[in-house]
């Protein structure tokens, strides 16, 4: 079972927040007032009288001290930034497996945490972004690609592996052969939109496919990955339970945000294979 962390978080908070309330509105009164009647009835105070009668009860002592860590997370992973660690290589040369990536919650709009709905619009994914959003077939799953088909957007995907957009060729231009390939794969820069990044391409002839073409829907977007060859994205997804018109389109609603930075990197978490800061940037 997949666990929902949003939703474990906001329960955290609220359990905690309540906990904090009742012992403001109810309990303190309480403790005041039993302490003001124990001074008044002495001569002569016992300081441990007094702090076992001040003594706040545990569960409300834990409630009130996470209570502000628990909601400052909630706030910032909810409406500011979220990390993710990358868990396979769709996204090679951009990203790595193992790389701690951030991602801008706000860029496509402010959405209420587990409801997912949004509240405010702030912009619109652009052609060539980097995007996470929750898989359409599986929404508890999040994967990253990159943003290539905009809503309305004709897509085409060649037997000789290029991308199409509108009828208009993606530009792309040849870097060379991935080091330690042997040939079998190549890197090109490629440019989307305002976007420049490179992409990556397996050469071998058993990859060729036939040509492909797909029409974005209003209200969705299509996903590939820059690893060309090697990616599960909106060229390959195919769920019976979603219309015909729709398949390997992600509808606004399963956008999570913009991935727009790597901060840490580690392929192999042991600790013979130490955490690394070499590709620590900005996401292209």
């Amino acid at each position: 079972m997949t666990l929902n962390f949003p939703l474990l978080l906001v329960i955290a908070v609220a359990v905690c927040g309540v906990l904090a309330l009742i012992d403001l509105l109810f309990l303190a009164p309480r403790r005041r007032t039993a302490i003001a009647a124990y001074q008044g009835s002495v001569s002569q105070v016992d300081p441990q009288v007094l702090q076992k009668l001040a003594r706040e009860p545990v569960l409300v002592e834990y409630g009130k001290s996470f209570f502000p860590v628990l909601a400052l997370v909630l706030v910032l992973r909810s409406f500011l930034v979220e990390p993710f660690q990358i868990p396979s290589g769709s996204m090679k040369p951009t990203l790595e497996v193992g790389d701690f990536i951030l991602v801008n919650k706000f860029s496509y709009g402010i959405r209420l945490p587990v409801v997912d709905t949004k509240v405010i619009e702030v912009g619109e994914p652009q052609r060539g972004d980097v995007m996470v959003f929750r898989f359409p077939s599986e929404p508890t799953v999040n994967y990253i690609k990159r943003v290539v088909g905009l809503p309305g957007d004709h897509v085409r995907y060649s037997s000789d592996k290029r991308l199409f957009v509108n009828g208009q060729p993606v530009a792309e231009q040849l870097i060379g052969d991935e080091p330690g390939s042997l040939g079998s794969a190549r890197l090109f820069s490629e440019k989307l939109g305002e976007a420049e990044h490179l992409i990556r391409k397996e050469m071998r002839r058993y990859r060729i496919e036939p040509d492909r073409e797909w029409k974005v829907p209003a209200g969705h977007y299509f996903m590939v990955g820059d690893n060309r060859d090697n990616s599960n994205d909106s060229r390959y997804w195919d769920d019976p339970a979603i219309a015909p018109e729709l398949q390997g389109m992600v509808p606004d609603r399963n956008i999570v945000g913009k991935a727009f930075a790597v901060w840490l990197s580690w392929p192999a978490p042991k600790l013979s294979h130490l955490p690394t800061f070499e590709r620590v940037g900005l996401i292209h």
